[in-house]
């Protein structure tokens, strides 16, 4: 996926251990090949829980609305996050 530096995307990851890990970037490939990497690139608590896999990303506006929604999805409770998670996404392309 290519990406203008200017968009920003909140994403959600499932991890091995079947935990959810919230996030944002300008990139969701690159990010999710980092957090499947062992360098200091991946987050501590993906590096010990690889493979991850993206279950969930969308389009922010700007930096700051992406950590905004980032707060809240990470204040959901899981079960919230999985009816997130499959709910029918949009395209974003």
């Amino acid at each position: 996926m290519t990406t203008n530096k200017s968009q920003w995307f909140v994403y959600v990851l499932r991890c091995a251990d079947n935990s959810l890990y919230t996030g944002i970037t300008t990139d969701v490939e690159r990010r999710v090949k980092e957090h499947n990497s062992k360098t200091k690139s991946a987050a501590k608590y993906t590096r010990a829980r690889q493979p991850v896999e993206m279950v969930y990303h969308e389009q922010s506006d700007g930096r700051s609305g992406a950590s905004r929604r980032e707060c809240v999805i990470k204040k959901l409770t899981k079960a919230k996050k999985e009816a997130l998670i499959n709910q029918p996404q949009q395209s974003i392309d």
